[in-house]
């Protein structure tokens, strides 16, 4: 099936991305940035484009109108034969539009599916990071005369709680399946390898309809809200399934903890993936920029993007995105810093030592400010800066005061066991009431001196 004209892609972008807060809060996931100068959205888009797939939407729901810009502006290729198009559902709960899952917002929009008259329906996340030629699978799904294809791959137990697990027949007819199992006796009766490291088979979100199919699905179930939980699971007792199992390169970037060690793992001598390709390339915004200014800095495994300015900084392990100012003296260690919508004088001032850290876009931080790592699990609110999963977060346009001091050593832990971090209240208090709080307070709380 070298001809990819018959095939639709649908890539679902219209998710709250609660994983990814505080990035999301006013950006939708598929729009946050990666590697100092992508969006996550282009790089599906850009795999339909190598593989020949020239109809595209992208269902759009929460905080679409970054994305709507970046797609628009970025890929627009719209012809009579060749589009990439928005379907927006409404954002209010209450609405009929309202999009309650992956299979409900594809269900919302099956007469624009209709009208594009493909024979076949490539469904897509607009959050993992891969390079695929969805020609293979389509060559695959139309081999097998297959109803559903599901692209499969071996994954570690660390993710099988993520993930849609499945059991496969030597023929790659998937005999049984399930969504995001948490219980290990569940996850054992999906054991698919002797293999230590990667015992299951997990479903990567990317599914093959024949576009009847698909339609007859959605129609018949319309309580089936979500393509892994319930339309997959379901239609393997009556349909034709079948896994296609995919040995590349893939990270599902669903959670802040996985977005940061997906960008940081980019800047490392053979990373895992590369955006340069001669024939698959990762297509985004030509930004007109100067290339980056570098003076008297040391450097190592960094990334660095268009329209920098940095001035005697030392600078390791770190994705640093467009347009970032670094002053004289500042120290980046395993950052993620994701640059500026627009030139400023600010960004990260003289003397700052940042280190285990997000910075969304247009962060300015003053002179002197220390921000570490906490402890894995670590998950607290403090108004402009959050902790997740142990990774300080600095959100979108904010502004951190010069001195500010965001460390675990900020925080009294000599009193207090921190193994069950689930049960720890955190509180911030000023300096000054600390030290009168610190025997009434309950045991198992942890406080800012």
């Amino acid at each position: 099936m070298s001809n990819m004209n018959n095939v639709l892609a649908v890539i679902m972008a219209g998710g709250r991305g609660t994983r990814l807060h505080p990035l999301t809060q006013t950006c939708a996931k598929p729009a946050v940035s990666i590697a100092g100068a992508f969006c996550l959205v282009d790089v599906p888009i850009s795999n339909c484009i190598n593989s020949g797939v020239s109809r595209i939407a992208i269902l759009t729901q929460s905080h679409p109108e970054s994305l709507h810009e970046h797609i628009s502006c970025t890929h627009n290729l719209n012809t009579s034969d060749k589009w990439v198009k928005t379907l927006a559902g409404a954002e209010t709960a209450d609405c009929a539009s309202w999009y309650r899952g992956t299979a409900d917002a594809v269900r919302k929009q099956l007469a624009e599916i209709q009208e594009a008259g493909a024979e076949y329906t490539l469904i897509l996340a607009g959050d993992h990071l891969y390079r695929m030629d969805y020609g293979e699978m389509a060559k695959f799904h139309r081999e097998k005369n297959a109803d559903i294809t599901v692209a499969v791959q071996p994954v570690a137990r660390s993710e099988a709680s993520r993930l849609g697990l499945l059991k496969r027949l030597p023929d790659g007819r998937i005999s049984n399946f399930v969504e995001k199992p948490i219980q290990p006796e569940l996850q054992d009766q999906f054991i698919s390898y002797d293999d230590p490291e990667k015992p299951f088979l997990g479903s990567m979100g990317i599914y093959m309809f024949s576009t009847k199919v698909l339609l007859d699905l959605l129609t018949d179930h319309p309580d089936h809200d979500d393509f892994g939980g319930d339309v997959i699971p379901a239609a393997i007792h009556s349909r034709a399934v079948y896994g296609y199992v995919f040995k590349g390169y893939w990270q599902d970037i669903g959670t802040l903890r996985s977005f940061y060690e997906t960008n940081l793992a980019l800047t490392k001598p053979g990373a895992p993936f590369d955006f340069k390709s001669p024939t698959t390339p990762i297509y985004t915004a030509t930004l007109t920029l100067p290339p980056p200014i570098i003076v008297n800095s040391q450097l190592k495994d960094v990334i660095i993007a268009k329209g920098c300015n940095i001035t005697n900084a030392r600078i390791e392990h770190s994705v640093i995105g467009v347009r970032c100012q670094i002053a004289n003296g500042a120290i980046i260690k395993d950052c993620v810093v994701m640059g500026a919508e627009h030139y400023s004088s600010d960004g990260i001032g003289a003397n700052c030592s940042i280190e285990g850290a997000i910075l969304d876009k247009n962060v300015r931080l003053g002179e002197g400010v220390i921000i570490r790592p906490f402890p894995r699990d670590v998950e607290m609110d403090c108004g402009n800066w959050f902790v997740r999963d142990g990774i300080v977060v600095i959100p979108k346009d904010a502004e951190i005061a010069a001195g500010t001091v965001i460390t675990p050593e900020a925080f009294i832990f000599n009193k207090f066991s921190i193994q069950n971090v689930d049960n720890i209240r955190f509180e911030v208090v000023p300096d000054n009431e600390a030290e009168n709080l610190w025997e009434s307070l309950p045991p198992r709380k942890i406080w800012r001196q």
